[in-house]
């Protein structure tokens, strides 16, 4: 007799989890699990059959009141069974109270529909092959490596960019292992930031934040001179970011896939013209 149950992932389940997004092909990042469970420890369940794992699905809480759905998967042999819709209640459950967010393969944006997300515009991957290396390790003027004493900071730049001041993830976020974080500002003031970090397959950008595509360009030149040359990167644009699309095609970025951001709830009001990359489609 089939037994399935669900319960809150440890921190050793949610390798798995970030496993399973690679067999995906989503391309995690290495470190990515360390940043995601400090956030919130509790959002992410995973499905048992028979004490063996074969689904899991995140719904991580920023402070009770925002929300993002990701991870939701389901090993390839259990599908159409019934078990995801069960971690999926299981996950809605857990973001009772909040404004939830997720980033939504294509096909399946009927679906949320009907449990109450609505499409707020789509977000797309695209491919560089590193072009932009440098052995040079000197940042021009006006950019600087980030340091933990620039936290509060880059959480009050993010105001407008992200609907929660999420310090507890930044604080993991910019100084995770193979990882490079860029800062920019002018006048003393902070005007965009930017993260790369090793993945399974490259190395992706995100978030990408600037008050303007000069300075996004910036960021993303340096950020790109400090891997490998060659070397695939990634970065996922909003589609109604008109100048974050002139980026990619300025550098001849190849579309990889897209997504469809959607919330339930009233969608937050975020600047998107100066989110140029987004952080991650798991966690928002």
């Amino acid at each position: 007799m089939e037994n399935f149950t669900i319960h809150t992932m440890t921190r050793d389940e949610l390798n798995w989890a970030v496993d399973m997004a690679a067999n995906e092909g989503w391309n995690p990042g290495l470190n990515d699990a360390e940043a995601f469970y400090a956030q919130d420890p509790n959002g992410f369940l995973i499905g048992l059959l028979n004490d063996s794992p074969i689904g899991c699905i995140s719904a991580v809480s920023y402070g009770g009141t925002f929300g993002f759905i990701g991870f939701y998967i389901v090993a390839q042999p259990h599908r159409g069974k019934g078990y995801g819709m069960k971690l999926w209640r299981a996950a809605m459950e857990k973001m009772q109270g909040h404004v939830v967010g997720l980033d939504g393969v294509f096909e399946q944006q009927e679906n949320y529909r009907n449990s109450g997300f609505d499409f707020q515009y789509s977000n797309i991957r695209f491919e560089f092959r590193n072009t932009l290396h440098t052995a040079t390790t000197q940042l021009p003027a006006g950019l600087i490596k980030t340091a933990p004493t620039m936290l509060e900071e880059v959480v009050s730049y993010e105001s407008k960019l992200f609907p929660y001041a999420r310090e507890t993830f930044l604080s993991k976020w910019l100084s995770l292992p193979d990882s490079v974080a860029l800062v920019s500002r002018s006048e003393g003031l902070l005007n965009g930031y930017g993260v790369i970090r090793k993945c399974r397959s490259g190395s992706k950008i995100g978030p990408l934040f600037a008050d303007n595509g000069e300075i996004a360009e910036l960021l993303f030149q340096n950020l790109c001179a400090s891997v490998d040359a060659e070397s695939l990167i990634y970065l996922d644009v909003p589609e109604i970011n008109a100048q974050g699309l002139s980026l990619a095609e300025r550098y001849g970025m190849k579309k990889v896939f897209g997504t469809a951001r959607m919330y339930a709830g009233p969608a937050p009001d975020l600047d998107v013209n100066r989110i140029f990359g987004v952080t991650t489609f798991e966690l928002g």
